[in-house]
């Protein structure tokens, strides 16, 4: 045996890591692509919250204590109970955003903290996988309430401002328009939600 047929030593040693080391690098870009969808999903939960939040406030102020609508007559004009759950509906659905924000904020940073870890750390990039679950739908949940209880306000404002239901089609009209639109949208909002939390 001259050992002219013998293979080299690097390639036995080489061939079975490498197909190791491609298993490897595609898990991670796997992982760090899932990791960047989720830090986008959970900044446009905070934006979303922020615009929701300021529409909050610009209710609020406009809001009359008095009730007084515009130029209806008195039988068709809010009452003061009517104003009062307007008051209440908004302050919730503030609420609501308040705890979908500080939720999204907060797994966000956990994100960005386990990411910021030296890469020889087994734990680099990573977050269990049932915090990110749960966190993404506690966030998705408060951002719902909230659309829930600011469209309620929504129709107790247009009662203030145009009448009670029962006396103006302008009101009626305004009320499920802002239903149909906020309901279909709410809907799809609700099934991705719930497909970005458990099914990827």
């Amino acid at each position: 045996m001259d050992g002219k047929d013998v293979p080299p030593l690097e390639s036995l040693v080489t061939t079975q890591p490498e197909e190791y080391q491609t298993q490897d690098s595609s898990m991670t870009i796997s992982s760090s692509t899932k990791t960047t969808m989720h830090v986008t999903a959970l900044d446009g939960i905070v934006n979303v919250n922020a615009l929701f939040t300021t529409a909050v406030f610009i209710g609020l102020s406009m809001t009359s204590p008095s009730g007084d609508g515009a130029g209806n007559r008195d039988s068709c004009s809010a009452s003061v109970e009517v104003v009062r759950r307007l008051i209440i509906f908004e302050v919730i659905s503030f609420a609501c955003f308040l705890f979908s924000s500080f939720i999204a904020m907060s797994l966000k940073l956990a994100i960005n903290l386990s990411s910021s870890l030296p890469d020889s750390n087994p734990q680099h990039g990573e977050v269990e996988s049932w915090l990110v679950k749960y966190g993404l739908f506690g966030a998705a949940v408060g951002s719902i309430l909230g659309c829930l209880f600011l469209s309620l306000s929504i129709a107790e404002f247009v009662e203030v401002k145009l009448g009670l239901l029962y006396c103006s089609w302008e009101s009626i009209a305004t009320v499920v328009a802002v239903a149909v639109s906020v309901g279909s949208s709410l809907v799809i909002y609700i099934f991705t939600a719930v497909y970005a939390s458990f099914v990827m």
